[in-house]
């Protein structure tokens, strides 16, 4: 007798990227790395024009967890304060109480990053890296999980900063979000002209901390590890891979945190794929994400409209991947 049983889903943040998507057209790539970055505690900048669902993603996203969600629209007026809160002094008591700012949620977005100065964009440097913020003499943690979606216009450059080097390196991937398709675009109108449904909660935040503790006993066998590391060394100096065309386009390639990101990424997608073991094939369909921002080009990479993504995609077809074989454990 055949069974009528649906089958169940690999995952349960399956249930949540479906509810999600309840609300949201496409945008498969961009719901799935905040699904890999939320598993590997990781944080994600994401480059797009104005319009294409950005906030409603994330915002969809933390209703489907259960989560909080605060949405900071940087500014060129923006202080650090406003941010991660300060300490202020209260009339009818005499005392100095502290206010929390808006960091202190599980998914938080940074709207137009590159619109405040760096002061601001540095006050995220701590509660991005060590999920805590310190107001005068005293440390507060941030709710766990906890994710840090910053976004950028790539249209407008009048009145913006660029991001520094030491945060954009803390951002474990960068998405670019592009515009829908004829389709997608029709299903966009059609949703929008009947009132939406909210997204229900799927999972808990408890459930994805329990979550990270599973992907953690991925494997990740020792070829994965010296696969990363060989690709982002040929960042660095591309010549050592056969590519010497293109040292005078990169002034710096990856950190060591690069390597990092690749592999706990590629681990937090194979346990989103219902996988006990990482495959080349994971590290490589997010090496783009991961390293596309921390290429530093040169004035001729420019001149020859060459970018990050060109680069990365000849590293990728110049180093070759590990023939992992997988045996019973």
């Amino acid at each position: 007798m055949t069974s009528t049983k649906s089958p169940e889903p690999a995952h349960p943040l399956e249930q949540v990227l479906f509810e999600v998507k309840r609300t949201i057209v496409g945008q498969d790539v961009l719901l799935e790395r905040m699904a890999v970055a939320l598993i590997a505690d990781g944080h994600l900048l994401v480059e797009g024009v104005p319009g294409l669902a950005k906030t409603l993603a994330v915002r969809s996203l933390a209703a489907a967890i259960d989560g909080s969600f605060q949405r900071v629209q940087f500014t060129p007026d923006l202080v650090p304060a406003d941010l991660v809160g300060t300490r202020v002094y209260h009339q009818h008591s005499g005392e100095f109480k502290t206010e929390l700012g808006p960091v202190f949620a599980n998914l938080l977005l940074a709207d137009e990053i590159n619109r405040a100065p760096a002061k601001v964009q540095s006050a995220l440097l701590e509660v991005m890296q060590e999920h805590q913020v310190t107001i005068g003499r005293e440390t507060f943690r941030v709710p766990e999980p906890f994710l840090v979606m910053a976004t950028e216009n790539p249209i407008e450059s009048e009145g913006t900063y660029p991001l520094p080097e030491a945060q954009v390196d803390r951002f474990m991937m960068k998405v670019v979000v592009d515009y829908p398709t004829r389709s997608e675009e029709q299903a966009i109108v059609e949703r929008a002209l009947r009132p939406p449904e909210p997204p229900q909660a799927m999972v808990t935040a408890e459930d994805l901390i329990a979550m990270r503790a599973r992907a953690q006993q991925v494997y990740v066998d020792p070829a994965i590890v010296d696969y990363a590391v060989r690709l982002v060394s040929v960042t660095r100096s591309p010549a050592t891979a056969g590519l010497g065309e293109l040292e005078r386009y990169v002034t710096y390639g990856g950190s060591p945190r690069a390597s990092i990101a690749l592999v706990t990424g590629a681990r937090a997608l194979a346990f989103l794929r219902g996988r006990d073991y990482v495959l080349p094939h994971d590290l490589s369909e997010l090496a783009l994400d991961v390293l596309r921002h921390r290429l530093v080009l040169s004035y001729e990479a420019l001149a020859d409209d060459v970018d990050a993504d060109t680069i990365i995609t000849r590293v990728l077809g110049a180093v070759r991947a590990p023939d992992v074989v997988l045996q019973n454990r």
